[in-house]
């Protein structure tokens, strides 16, 4: 994705906030009640259903009165604000919940609207809501065909986790694989140069690797005919990352990752099962393009925590 569709992208996501924001309450209560309205009728009712149990674990009545006010939340993380304030307005400027902005790797201790959450069995605390989705939810498209392209890894990112930086040893001077980080001098190894998407998208096979929370480039990189390898994920969004099969919708390396050259040759010689990965990683993102049906999960999330925590 070139530069300049990258830039229209951001002005219309702010444009479309900044209008959202001179909506009347009144007015995006009615566009609420016409949305859910459609929710029985949609012909993915019953994913809408899976969904938000998901997103929203919880089920007991809760206290949120020591809540922020949807009129009082805080607006300098503004994507992060935008997004919440695009559904949160419907219930009116008096109702209160809690949130956190940015990357959140711990289950908070009382009911919270998230971007990101731990896989775990005891997070429902974590209510996860579609936040930061400029950045999580845009990708391009990938016109080579898996057969087509360079029978290689690609990685770029950070150094900022043990992981990452015991990956970029392994990998940085490989004689094939094109595994790099991009910001600084580590371990006297300087950074290589960013690649594009596109660039990255000429290697047949792609690793992600999570940093402070998830990998924000797994989701563009399933939209992509690259078969996506990852270590087991620790963390999840909206995407439901921890619904994910290893080996059906990406292939799953070690942790240290020491297995990845035997992945890339098995799966170079096996391109059939390569494809079969891609096509079920495409078939797990159109889950998330339907403009209406993610507007129904997510009006139905936040009602679902106003109901339980007896605001409505």
């Amino acid at each position: 994705m070139s530069d300049l569709v990258h830039t229209a992208q951001r002005l219309a996501y702010y444009a479309r906030g900044l209008l959202h924001q001179t909506v009347p309450y009144a007015a995006a209560r009615w566009r609420k009640d016409t949305i859910l309205d459609r929710s029985d009728h949609h012909p993915n009712h019953t994913e809408i259903d899976e969904r938000v149990g998901y997103y929203n674990k919880l089920y007991d009545h809760f206290d949120a009165t020591s809540g922020t006010r949807i009129a009082d939340i805080d607006r300098q993380k503004s994507r992060y604000y935008l997004d919440l304030d695009e559904y949160s307005r419907a219930f009116g400027p008096n109702r209160r919940l809690n949130y956190l902005f940015g990357d959140v790797t711990t289950v908070p201790d009382v009911p919270t609207i998230i971007k990101s959450r731990p896989i775990c069995a005891e997070n429902e605390n974590s209510v996860v809501l579609k936040l930061d989705k400029l950045r999580h939810f845009r990708w391009g498209a990938d016109p080579t065909p898996f057969k087509d392209k360079r029978a290689t890894a690609v990685w770029r990112g950070t150094p900022h986790t043990e992981q990452r930086r015991q990956f970029i040893k392994m990998f940085y001077n490989h004689r094939s694989f094109d595994i790099g980080h991009s910001r600084h001098l580590f371990d006297d190894l300087p950074p290589k140069r960013s690649l594009t998407h596109q660039e990255q998208k000429e290697h047949k096979f792609f690793v992600s690797i999570e940093g402070n929370d998830v990998a924000t480039n797994l989701k563009w990189a399933m939209a992509s005919n690259m078969l996506v390898m990852s270590p087991r994920l620790r963390y999840e969004t909206w995407f439901m990352e921890g619904a994910l099969q290893p080996n059906v919708h990406f292939v799953l390396l070690n942790d240290d990752l020491s297995d990845l050259e035997e992945k890339v040759d098995y799966y170079t010689q096996h391109a059939n099962e390569a494809e079969e990965i891609i096509s079920n990683a495409h078939a797990w993102v159109n889950r998330f393009t339907d403009p209406l049906k993610e507007s129904i999960i997510s009006l139905r999330v936040l009602e679902k925590y106003f109901k339980l925590s007896q605001q409505i």
